[in-house]
């Protein structure tokens, strides 16, 4: 096959995996006008109608999901042996792409990501903010990162963090007028500022355990965030109680800002893993990543 038609069929994927011409167009530093002529040229040259497209969205159809599936792997394993390549002359490249939360990233990925990226200028490293259950295999990335106690048990988990515990707080301003909870049943009596995650339909709620009980509560309140550190500002300007990581309210509660309640039933979680699959091809520059995110005590 020639290599335009390689370059079809990549841009078919991209459209595939995207199911948007405007965020594929965008990964293949095309026009979309462009991107679109390219695919119409293909399903000319095949014969086929491989996309099926309205004024809001576009998708594969079944011809064209049954190359994207055959065509996709292949040219994942192309990619890897490229990156791997690269060992060969002593300076490791490529993209690893990786999805986590906020919070991981600026506490657990970013401060030793800034010395590797130093270290090898021809890697480029993709981060991606989510909270939700990504799956990783299927959105392309080559790893995730989440709490330890939430990695599957088929793919490779490499701690990156130390152990973490989670903090009730609220302002002193809040707390002004009302009783502080003594038991996480009590939160449903206050306002709270809640975790949006896609991934579990909505609502996160928040975890608690104590001797060996675990309880799950879903609070209520006027605020709902998909970013911890909104959701912190909130709870610091008085709009009720937050569910936030340990070390983000540490500072404030120092300084008086932040009132802490239900210490005890907020238990220890394993700090953050990075994950990915057991048969993922790893190329020097990934396994220089690993290493570099391990935690070490």
């Amino acid at each position: 096959m020639q290599r335009g038609h390689l370059d079809d069929l990549r841009a078919l994927v991209a459209v595939g995996q995207h199911r948007s011409f405007t965020k594929a167009a965008a990964k293949l530093g095309v026009s979309q006008s462009s991107l679109s002529q390219t695919i119409r040229q293909l399903e000319s040259r095949l014969g086929l109608r491989l996309l099926t497209r309205t004024t809001r969205s576009v998708s594969l159809t079944s011809a064209g999901e049954r190359l994207v599936h055959t065509v996709e792997p292949r040219f994942a394993e192309i990619d890897a042996e490229l990156d791997s390549l690269s060992a060969l002359r002593g300076k490791p490249a490529g993209t690893i792409r990786i999805t986590a939360g906020d919070h991981a990233i600026k506490s657990a990925i970013w401060p030793k990501l800034a010395k590797f990226l130093a270290s090898y200028p021809e890697i480029r490293v993709e981060m991606i903010i989510d909270h939700g259950m990504t799956d990783i295999a299927a959105e392309r990335y080559d790893a995730g990162v989440r709490w330890g106690e939430q990695v599957a048990k088929d793919m490779v988990a490499v701690r990156i963090g130390p152990d973490t515990r989670f903090a009730v707080i609220g302002a002193k301003s809040y707390f002004a007028n009302r009783a502080p909870p003594n038991t996480p049943q009590d939160l449903i009596n206050h306002k709270c500022i809640n975790l949006y995650l896609p991934t579990y339909g909505g609502l996160y709620a928040w975890e608690f355990e104590r001797g060996g009980s675990e309880l799950n509560v879903r609070v209520e309140g006027q605020l709902v965030f998909n970013d911890v550190y909104q959701i912190l500002d909130a709870a610091l300007a008085g709009f009720g109680m937050a569910f936030v990581p340990e070390d983000l309210a540490r500072p404030h509660l120092a300084k008086g800002r932040l009132k802490r309640v239900l210490e005890e039933w907020c238990q220890p979680w394993s700090g953050y893993h990075l994950y990915y699959p057991s048969r993922r091809q790893s190329s020097a520059a990934f396994a220089l990543l690993v290493e570099a995110l391990r935690y070490r005590r």
